[in-house]
Order: structure tokens, then sequence, then C-alpha cells
């Protein structure tokens, strides 16, 4: 489908994104295509909800990031209020979500304007809780330093939401994960950890990860845990320091929701969604966090190589005691026609 209307999230601390952007702007003028900047700060201390940025910004049907994956998520919490396609110009490290070197940029918007580029869905979060979630003056400064603004808290999904055991729906997407951390540095937080309504721990630790496929690359990973497919639908539960002694992530199906209760004796906890400060827990508090039932759509300009990035970005090397054997091909592939009882698998194509 062409483009007819753009929102452009630009990395402003970065001189090749800015001018990336610029080049993003020449390309609509030339195709007649709208173009808005989104996720703008409106003044000082004041940032908008996903759902106010796409309705000021015209809801655009592609939304370009100019950055690293932090700029890419920026984008994806406005492009899911609406099931906009987004596609990431690549300025950052590692890189596992944006699509396209910032000098291809027109090359690749040609391609999405003309219909020869792909979507992948990808899963993400959504979130209940015990209440609804704001961020105490009083530790506004300490939970946003380096983020800039907060955003806005995250408002109910409805007009009259659920009370008592079911908590409230809040408006709020994740494509990579949810944290709940300690607040104080020392002290750790406390918290029973419930899959699919059922108690699996209660854990004394520096705070916990709920991670999507996707997240399973990011703090997660950090935090000692597994590495998913991103095609999965799955949900990665994964402790961080945890002062017992099961340490390992558990992977719950995506219809299994998981809660996070605090402790009566835990300190205050907070809560942030794909790195944003979003909310503070206190004693008796709880959030669940699901599947949310909606996909977040990546334009591909090419086919998935989710484990040649996978090499690629973290730089993995291969075992000393393989070298005398050689580098190993990059694709494993057949010479000739697969049998039918393996053409259901995904592997490349013949050449």
């Amino acid at each position: 489908m062409p483009i007819s209307r753009l929102g452009l999230v630009v990395h402003g601390g970065r001189p090749e994104a800015v001018a990336g952007g610029r080049t993003v702007r020449q390309w609509c003028e030339r195709t007649g295509v709208g173009c808005v900047d989104i996720d703008v700060w409106q003044g000082q201390g004041s940032r908008r909800s996903g759902r106010d940025e796409v309705r000021a910004a015209g809801s655009p049907d592609l939304i370009v990031t100019l950055g690293g994956d932090g700029t890419f998520l920026r984008g994806a919490r406005i492009a899911a209020k609406k099931n906009i396609r987004v596609l990431g110009v690549d300025l950052g490290k590692v890189g596992f979500l944006t699509e396209t070197a910032v000098a291809d940029v027109e090359r690749a918007l040609d391609a999405v304007h003309s219909g020869q580029s792909e979507c992948e869905e990808r899963m993400t979060l959504t979130m209940r809780a015990s209440k609804l979630l704001e961020i105490p003056t009083d530790v506004e400064q300490f939970l946003c330093y380096g983020h800039g603004p907060a955003l806005p808290p995250p408002p109910p999904q409805s007009e009259l939401p659920m009370q008592d055991d079911g908590g409230i729906a809040l408006d709020v997407t994740a494509l990579n994960d949810v944290v709940v951390e300690k607040l104080a540095r020392d002290h750790q937080v406390s918290l029973g950890v419930y899959i699919a309504g059922r108690l699996l721990a209660s854990y004394s630790a520096d705070g916990v990860v709920v991670a999507t496929p996707t997240g399973s690359t990011a703090y997660s990973f950090a935090a000692g845990g597994p590495v998913l497919s991103p095609r999965m639908r799955a949900v990665v539960f994964t402790p961080v320091a945890p002062h017992m002694a099961f340490n390992r992530t558990v992977i719950a199906n995506a219809d299994e929701p998981i809660t996070l209760r605090v402790l009566p004796h835990s300190g205050r906890a907070a809560v942030s969604v794909d790195g944003q400060p979003r909310g503070v827990l206190d004693p008796g508090d709880w959030i669940g966090v699901t599947a949310a039932p909606e996909p977040l759509r990546l334009v591909r300009l090419h086919a998935a190589n989710f484990y040649g990035r996978l090499r690629e970005r973290m730089r993995l090397t291969d075992a000393p005691a393989t070298a005398a054997d050689g580098e190993a091909p990059p694709l494993f592939m057949p010479t000739r026609p697969v049998p039918n009882a393996v053409r259901r698998l995904d592997v490349p194509p013949l050449p």
C-alpha cells in the first residue's frame, strides 16, 4: 500500500539522525507524501501519550525512526496504538530492530511506497494493575534521570475499568519488556510471582523482567535469560540478581498471564515499560502482564535473518577447537529439491 502520510521519530542528539531526517523530509516533498515529526516533547517537561501522539500526527500509515533500538521503541509505542507500520533506520550499536542503514533510507522508502516490502509481526505485551500507575514527585527526578521528561501516566483502556481482583486494564504496549525493580539501592524488592494464577515463588531480587521474544535479546538477556526466536508467542520471566537458589528463567505460553505482587514487607518498586519509567508500586500493589491482542508490524525489505543478525550484532565467535576446520559456510541449505516431509520447515530456498 503506498504511503500517504509519514511520521518521523528522530534521535535529536545525533547529527547523522538529524541529517537523515532531512533526507526523509526531502523524499516526502518529492513524492507528495505528508510528513510530520512525532514523539516531540511539547515544551519543558511535557510528553504525550501514544494515542495522543498518533492523533496529533494525523494518523500516519508509516512511522520512520532514525536512531538505534531505543529510538525504534519510541516509535513502536506510538505505532502499536493504531496498527501502523514501522521502518527503523539504523544508527545504533546493536540494532536488532532497525532494518536499513541511513545511507539507504531513500531506497527503502521507495520500496515501501511501491509495495516491494513485507511486514513482520512481533508480539507485544500489555498490563493490568491494582491501581492507576503514577510516578510520585519525590522519586520522579531519580527515576527519569537520563530519560528526559517522563511519559504521562498510562490511562485505563476504558472509562469504566474493572476493579476488585480483576484490577484495571491499562493502555500500555511493550515490545521488549515490563520491568519491576527496587527503588532503594541498599534494599531488594520482594515480589510474589504468579504464572497462570498459580504461585511460582516469592522472590527477593534487584528486579524481575517480563519480556517478549523480541525483548529476549535486551534486558532479559543481560540478566542471564535465553534468546528466543522473535516468531514465537511466549512470555519470558527472568529474575535480576535474586537472593535465592532458584535463579532460572521461566518461559510461559502467550496465554498465561504473569502477575507480580509487591509483598507487605518490601519497599516500593518502580515499573518501567521498554525502558521508560511508568509508575511506582507500594507494598500490596500488583501488576499483571499478558500478551497483547494486536502485534506490532515491522517493515522488512529482505527475508528475515534473525540468527545471522544475532551472530553479527552479538559478535559471536566460534570455539577455538573448531579453527582447524575453517569457517563454516553462512548457510546450511539444500542443493536439490527437499522432500515433501520437510517442505514445511523454514530453511533458506534453493539458489
